[in-house]
């Protein structure tokens, strides 16, 4: 059985939290059941810089165009290699930290995740063939989060990101009331995390045909 290479993107800016700890179980979970397994850590690793310049938000073209920063190249290479994303996030003021959406802003960008079709009519999802999970944490109830909130987070991060790219979101968990919660709930979250890890290993892996083009 051929197993599928994981991209894990924890997008909370502060190290230690809950979202690691899922981050971190998910993965040893994945690698157990034979996956391969990238991590990228927001509150470690570089958060890219808002763009100040058009260019930032597409793939060079030409040899005149300004090249993008050493830490979206590499970025944008990790997700060119993995089949499937799982993005890890804490919900702040009803939608996810300036860090995951600072890192989506440049890295999921023009001519590499997408491209426009010509005369604007329509578009290309390049990441298809592609799956995904989300994970979001969050103090407030289900309920709150559905009522007050819309479930903004989540709705744009699977439908105006993923689904806008192609990828294929499989699972979606919300792990709710974090900051009232018991040890015993925070354990089943984790062991949650563990058994979506094996789960993933045996998701299909990209076609080699469906790949973006370095």
């Amino acid at each position: 059985m051929t197993h599928p290479r994981i991209l894990v993107v924890i997008g909370h800016p502060l190290p230690d939290s809950l979202n690691h700890a899922l981050a971190h179980r998910y993965a040893e979970s994945a690698r157990e059941a034979g996956a391969t397994v990238d991590i990228i850590d927001l509150a470690t690793d570089p958060i890219p810089a808002h763009p100040t310049q058009f260019h930032e938000l597409a793939m060079p073209s030409g040899e005149s165009a300004p090249p993008l920063s050493p830490e979206v190249e590499d970025y944008i290479g990790r997700v060119r290699a993995a089949d499937h994303v799982v993005f890890l996030f804490p919900q702040w003021w009803g939608t996810y930290p300036a860090a995951l959406k600072a890192w989506l802003d440049r890295v999921i960008i023009s001519g590499f995740a997408f491209n426009y079709r010509n005369k604007g009519k329509g578009w290309h999802k390049r990441l298809k063939g592609r799956t995904g999970r989300i994970v979001m944490t969050m103090d407030s109830t289900l309920s709150w989060n559905r009522m007050a909130y819309g479930d903004a987070a989540i709705k744009t991060l699977k439908t105006a990101t993923m689904w806008f790219v192609g990828i294929k979101t499989v699972g979606v968990t919300r792990v709710p009331a974090v900051r009232t919660s018991t040890p015993g709930k925070i354990e089943a979250a984790l062991e949650r995390a563990a058994k979506q890890g094996r789960a993933d290993s045996r998701l299909t892996p990209v076609a080699r045909e469906e790949r973006v083009p370095a």
